[in-house]
């Protein structure tokens, strides 16, 4: 699964790579520590990149108002990749031997994240990746790669088979996008289909950053497929409903937790509503994404407020480990110190999702999920009892 990506990636990542000697210790003075991220903060992704960006904002302000990491104020130094592999690299190596990071957070998509694993582990960084959890990041262990999460591969399995036992003896139609990020969502809902003998009537793949699924959806409509996967992100899931309210058919559907995002909803209109995804952070409808929402208002502008949303919460969940993390080295933080009180993380409660724990060769928290559903009338997912 998604060797081909994981191959390739690494193959330009290397070339990308001089042959320098790793860093040394850096990123921290008497009265700053420099922690550093790299996002999609233009282009489509921007949705996902920017919200992350802010809950790391939200945990640096934080932190930085209760006096800092033992007196250091923390410096957040953000990069823009535009979701180009390529100016991820760029991006990564830029705040680290530029900028001299200490630490990183986030780091843009799966396919992204998977191409600059090579110059993570050369540097020797420690680094808490929180935006796109896919197996190849923690699989193998990396000494210095933290991520926190669940993979899309859990992901799908979960969303899946709660469906296939709400909706027994239903026929599935499926649609994914042809690259990595499709692959895995076919690979997790496969697994059950073997497993459930799901009946398949439609199974179809459409290009990164096709806009007409017209014909995709028509397909859909006459397989007769009652149980519909949508594997698109957020444009294209936003397209294919849109599609589908015109046809006059309403499948009882599913959606990942990237396009899981209240803008969403408003954008479908009506035929989002009843949707149903998967997640593993706290919706904002329930009381922990209130609490979060009220903590949050008072430490970011107001255009970065109304950019919250599920990522912010996941971005808040990754810096609060990290600075924990680097606070429990005391006054003379190192890399080493800190990479061995990551692993140490045991159940930290950060509020949006279930606690986190890392453990010896453990570098994936494997996050608990729930089953959440659209309501259009309030522009929000709920979770479902």
């Amino acid at each position: 699964m998604n060797k081909y990506l994981a191959s390739a990636s690494l193959l330009f990542a290397s070339v990308l790579l001089s042959d320098g000697p790793t860093l040394a210790q850096q990123g921290i003075t008497d009265t700053e520590i420099v922690i550093g991220d790299v996002e999609p903060l233009t282009g489509p992704p921007a949705l996902l990149g920017v919200a992350a960006s802010i809950g790391h904002k939200i945990a640096i302000a934080e932190a930085n108002n209760a006096g800092g990491i033992n007196g250091r104020k923390i410096k957040y130094v953000l990069e823009d990749d535009g979701y180009v592999t390529a100016r991820t690299i760029q991006g990564v190596k830029k705040v680290i031997e530029v900028d001299k990071a200490f630490a990183m957070l986030g780091i843009s998509g799966s396919g992204q994240s998977i191409a600059v694993m090579p110059v993570l582990e050369k540097a020797g960084i420690p680094t808490v990746i929180d935006v796109a959890p896919v197996k190849f990041l923690w699989e193998p262990p990396r000494k210095n790669v933290f991520v926190v999460g669940q993979s899309y591969e859990e992901g799908i399995i979960h969303l899946v088979k709660y469906l296939a036992d709400k909706n027994p003896n239903k026929k599935w139609g499926l649609i994914t996008q042809d690259d990595d990020y499709g692959i895995t969502v076919r690979d997790g809902f496969d697994s059950v289909v073997k497993e459930k003998k799901l009946k398949v009537v439609y199974s179809g793949n459409y290009k990164k950053g096709q806009q007409d699924f017209s014909s995709d959806m028509l397909q859909l409509k006459d397989s007769g497929a009652e149980v519909f996967l949508a594997g698109g992100i957020i444009a294209e899931n936003i397209a294919m409903m849109k599609e589908l309210e015109k046809l006059n058919v309403k499948p009882v559907t599913g959606i990942f937790w990237p396009g899981r995002v209240e803008p969403v909803l408003k954008l479908m209109g009506p035929a989002g509503d009843g949707i149903y995804a998967v997640d593993y952070v706290e919706p904002f409808a329930g009381e922990a994404g209130k609490a979060f929402l009220e903590k949050a208002k008072p430490l970011v502008s107001e255009a970065e407020f109304k950019g919250i949303n599920r990522y912010t919460m996941s971005g808040y969940a990754a810096a609060k480990v990290l600075i924990s993390a680097i606070e429990r080295c005391g006054k003379q933080p190192t890399w080493a110190c800190t990479i061995s009180e990551l692993e140490k993380t045991k159940n930290v409660e950060t509020g949006v999702m279930a606690p986190i724990s890392f453990g010896p060769g453990v570098r994936f928290s494997n996050q608990k999920l729930q089953i959440i559903r659209a309501d259009f009338s309030t522009l929000s997912f709920k979770p479902v009892n």
